[in-house]
Parts: structure tokens; C-alpha cells; sequence
């Protein structure tokens, strides 16, 4: 997956590269004219980059001018922080007029970030990501002055991991916002953060998040070498980067992690795992990420013990049962229907009178419908997608049954298999996939087809990895400290330990552990 975009002989990547290459070539010259000119140049049929010259009227060596672009600067900070204190009559009071470019930057300029740079990428780099560019004549050089002033989304809850209990912040599209919610939550030097750019169209900056002392070295640098090996021409979303570095890419079990929420990222960067930061997304990547992780909820850590435990094997055997009840009620009610008692097997066989489909078309049948309004509800606005939602499995399935297309046993067969499903919101794609896989083995070989089939789901669960760890990781832990966060939520003194594999250079998570009876 990943070397499909590494391919150079394509005569479009070939002028593309070219092109760049011809721009980046361009370098700041002395002359204010020619630096304008070579902008005009590199972002020409562009009409929303705005070029503003001006000169203070006492201080003829003050001509300079400014580059942003429109709707990405905060034109206040503009007027009044840099043009304003340059045309002031008292300027030639404040500064020389050696080193002039200097004596800007650091008495007349007012801005919490201003430097000198000559390199001509990082200039336009920092042009198009909102920053103002000042051009002074007579220097070829340029100040970079932060200035970003785009509308953002706020800070607010997730929709898509909500919590009763818990903290109600959620990730934005803003970067720098997104670091700032993890910064808040761990306050220590030893988190660090690495920014690199993907894509060689929108030049995507991503950054790379964790502890040092906790994360691996090892896995910490095979995500490295995987962004490296990324060739392609945008980054959208982190789900773009999130198939690219997976490690089974026919799989539909995930290998890499993500989540909207701050607090669930910190939890994991104490873990020992490394968080990948992409702007403009809202879903943090987190790696490695075993299967476990898929049933857990960050309000298990807040509630008691006790009750997250059974709310956590509630959620685990909901994957089990949302992926095997369809098969298993085919499987008994065609090949093995002594296993069923009299009076049930009366019932089932006098609801399918008149029904002209065989069990397993009805089964398939009514399993599509329902995926199919669950994904119209989700699509479409709230209000309607409520109503959708409501509408379609009320009327569609009593219709149904009435209509003698389906048997009524199926109907609850699947709405109890929807409803299980949306137990484990990060797992809906592979349940739907492995539920139809385990049902057409039930169709072929009844109960003994069921359980071949989720035998080989299952080994393929285990020959999976994500970064070198285990994708099936203590599931079957049940003596070590490793084994105290999967099934259950053990109590807090005595998790101990962090996951051995994960953070071995630092396994210690608390020294004190509660006393009997205390």
C-alpha cells in the first residue's frame, strides 16, 4: 500500500517535481521590486495573496512591504502591531538605520514571534499556513511574523466518544490547539514533540507526541520510517496516514489507533505509546494499538472499579455475540434444530409458514437493511436521521413480517445483532465483515462451519501485529499485571505496572500499593 505511492516514473509526478523545484529555486534578492516580483511569480493567478507596500515618511530607508493572504491573518494584529508602529512619526526616535531589518524585529515589531529567515521554502511554507511576510529593501532577508488569525472550531465534546463522567473537552482541527489539551494534562520537559510535513501538494504538518523515558526507541523510529516512505500528494485527514502505516493493510481490523479525545491520548502517552498529531483532523493516532483497546471507554477510569468492569464485559461479549448470534440461529434452526426444545421449534417453524426465502436470504437480507439505515441515519442530520432510524425499523420490519418476507425470529435476530453491534462504536466495520463471514460458514456447514470460521478469525487475530506488539496482547493474561486493564478494570493500587511489551524501558506506574482492609 505504502510503495503505490512511491512510483517516479509518472511523467505528471515528474512535472510536478519539476515545477516545485524551479520555484524553490528562487532566493531573496536586495531589491524590495524583485522580491515582490519573485512572489508574484511563485504564487501568481492567486488573487487572494495580498501585497501592501508602505514607507515611513521620515525614515526613507524604512520601504518595505507585507505578503499574507486573505481570511488567514488576524488583521488586527496586522494594522496595528506591525504597519502602525512602522509609519509612526516617532520611528527614527526608536531606532538606526544600521541594521535596520534588525532594529525592526526587535524594538518596532510587536508580536510574540518574529524571526529573520532567508530560506525560501520556509518562507512561502510559512506564507500559506497564515503567517505575514515582511520585506524590507535593501535586505535579502525576510521576517516571518506569526500572525495566523483563521476562524476555528471550539473546544467542545466529542461526538463520537461521549462520556456521562469524565472531562467534556474534545480535539479541534487546529494542531497547535490539540497539543496545547495534551501539554495541559501532562505537565513534564520529558514531553516531546517531533513536527515533520506530508504531502507534496498541502505540505500537512504532523507531529509526532511522547514521553521520553516511557516510549520504545524501536517504535518510535519504525513510525518514523514509515511516514518517510509516504509519497503522495495530500494529506486530508489522519485517516490518510492511518492506512498508509498500518500494518496488515488487508485487514479490516485497525492496527493503529485513534481518538478525538485529550484525555484518552494522555492515558496513552503514559502508557508508554507514541501519539501522532495531523492538523486539520480532530482524531489523534496513537501506536501501538492492540484489540483490547477497541472495547474500552475513557469513563471506565473514572467510574467505580466495579461497575467499569461490568460494563467492559458487557462491551467484549457484545463483539462476540454481534459477530456469532446471526450464524449460530441460522446454524440450529436448518442443520441442527434438535438442539432445540419442542415448543421453540413449533414456534420458529410456524412463523416461517408462507415465508418464500430460505432462512439464510432472509438473515443476509435483513441484516443489509439495517446497515443500510444505520449508515442513512448517520448521514444525514440529526433530526431526520432520528426519524429515519425509528421509521425504517418499525415500519420496514413489521411490513415485513407482515408482507410473509421474513420470519419474525429474524427480525429480533438482527435487531438484537444491531443493537450489540453499536455497543463498540470503533469496531462496527469488522463486526459487520466477520458477522457475515461466520454467517455463510453456518450456511455451508452449520454449527461445525461456525466454528471453523471463528477459529480462522481468530487466528488471524493472532497473527496480526501493530509495531511489533501483539494485536491479540493479554487477552489471555490472566496472572501478571498485564492482564488487570482488558477484561476488567482492576482497581487503581493495584495497577501498578504499565503493559510490559509497550513500555519496557519503564514498567513502574506507582510505588504504593493499598494495604488489605484499608
Amino acid at each position: 500500500m505504502i510503495k503505490r505511492f512511491r512510483r517516479k516514473d509518472s511523467t505528471d509526478r515528474k512535472g510536478r517535481q519539476t515545477d516545485q523545484k524551479n520555484k524553490s529555486m528562487t532566493t531573496l534578492k536586495e531589491s524590495l521590486e524583485e522580491n515582490i516580483a519573485a512572489f508574484q511569480n511563485i504564487f501568481s493567478k492567486n488573487e487572494t495573496l495580498i501585497i501592501r507596500r508602505f514607507q515611513n515618511k521620515y525614515l526613507s530607508a524604512a520601504k518595505c512591504c507585507v505578503l499574507y493572504f486573505d481570511g488567514m491573518v488576524n488583521t488586527e494584529i496586522l494594522n496595528e502591531n506591525i504597519i502602525q508602529p512602522i509609519l509612526s512619526n516617532d520611528l527614527t526616535d526608536k531606532i538606526s538605520s544600521i541594521n535596520l531589518l534588525e532594529e525592526l524585529q526587535y524594538k518596532v515589531i510587536v508580536s510574540n514571534n518574529v524571526k529573520i529567515v532567508t530560506d525560501m521554502d520556509q518562507i512561502v511554507s510559512s506564507a500559506v499556513y497564515g503567517d505575514t511576510i515582511f520585506l524590507l529593501d535593501g535586505y535579502a532577508k525576510a521576517l516571518i511574523i506569526e500572525s495566523k488569525g483563521w476562524k476555528m472550531r471550539s473546544v467542545d465534546e466529542p461526538e463520537s466518544s461521549k462520556v456521562v463522567r469524565g472531562p467534556r473537552e474534545g480535539f479541534t482541527e487546529s494542531i497547535l490547539i490539540n497539543l496545547s489539551l495534551v501539554r495541559r494534562k501532562i505537565v513534564n520537559p520529558d514531553l516531546k514533540f517531533k513536527f515533520r510535513e506530508i504531502g507534496e501538494r498541502t505540505r500537512t504538518k504532523v507531529c509526532i507526541c511522547y514521553i521520553e523515558g516511557l516510549a520504545l526507541e524501536s517504535i518510535f523510529k519504525e513510525l518514523e520510517q514509515r511516514l518517510d516512505k509516504i509519497q503522495i500528494d495530500g494529506i486530508i485527514d489522519s485517516g490518510y496516514i492511518q492506512e498508509l502505516i498500518g500494518d496488515a493493510v488487508f485487514s479490516p481490523f485497525e492496527t493503529v489507533g485513534a481518538s478525538e479525545r485529550p484525555d484518552v491520548i494522555a492515558a496513552k502517552l503514559l502508557e508508554g505509546r507514541i501519539a501522532l498529531f495531523v492538523d486539520g483532523s480532530p482524531f489523534v493516532l496513537t501506536v501501538p494499538f492492540v484489540i483490547a483497546e477497541a472495547s474500552q471507554s475513557a469513563e471506565d477510569y473514572y467510574n467505580s472499579y466495579i461497575f467499569a468492569s461490568m460494563n467492559r464485559l458487557l462491551r467484549m461479549s457484545a463483539i462476540i455475540l454481534a459477530i456469532s448470534i446471526p450464524g449460530l440461529f441460522l446454524a440450529v434452526t436448518t442443520y441442527h434444530q434438535e438442539m432445540l426444545p419442542t415448543p421453540l421449534l413449533l414456534s420458529i417453524s410456524a412463523s416461517r409458514q408462507g415465508v418464500p426465502f430460505p432462512t439464510v436470504v432472509s438473515l443476509v437480507l435483513m441484516l443489509v437493511v439495517f446497515d443500510v439505515l444505520r449508515e442513512a441515519g448517520t448521514r444525514m442530520p440529526t433530526p431526520i436521521g432520528q426519524a429515519v432510524n425509528i421509521v425504517g425499523t418499525l415500519v420496514l420490519g413489521q411490513a415485513a413480517v407482515e408482507a410473509k418476507l421474513v420470519s419474525a425470529p429474524v427480525v429480533i435476530v438482527t435487531a438484537l445483532t444491531g443493537i450489540l453491534t453499536l455497543m463498540n462504536i470503533n469496531l462496527i466495520g469488522p463486526i459487520i465483515i466477520m458477522r457475515f463471514f461466520l454467517l455463510f460458514g453456518a450456511a455451508f456447514l452449520g454449527i461445525y462451519g461456525l466454528i471453523f470460521a471463528f477459529i480462522l478469525v481468530n487466528i488471524h487475530l493472532v497473527t496480526l501485529r501493530s509495531f511489533g506488539v501483539p494485536y491479540m496482547m493479554n487477552l489471555t493474561s490472566v496472572k501478571n499485571h498485564n492482564g488487570q486493564d482488558v477484561w476488567i478494570r482492576a482497581p487503581w493500587w493495584t495497577m501498578t505496572l504499565r503493559p510490559k511489551i509497550i513500555a519496557a524501558k519503564n514498567l513502574v506506574r506507582q510505588t504504593t500499593k493499598r494495604k488489605k482492609g484499608k
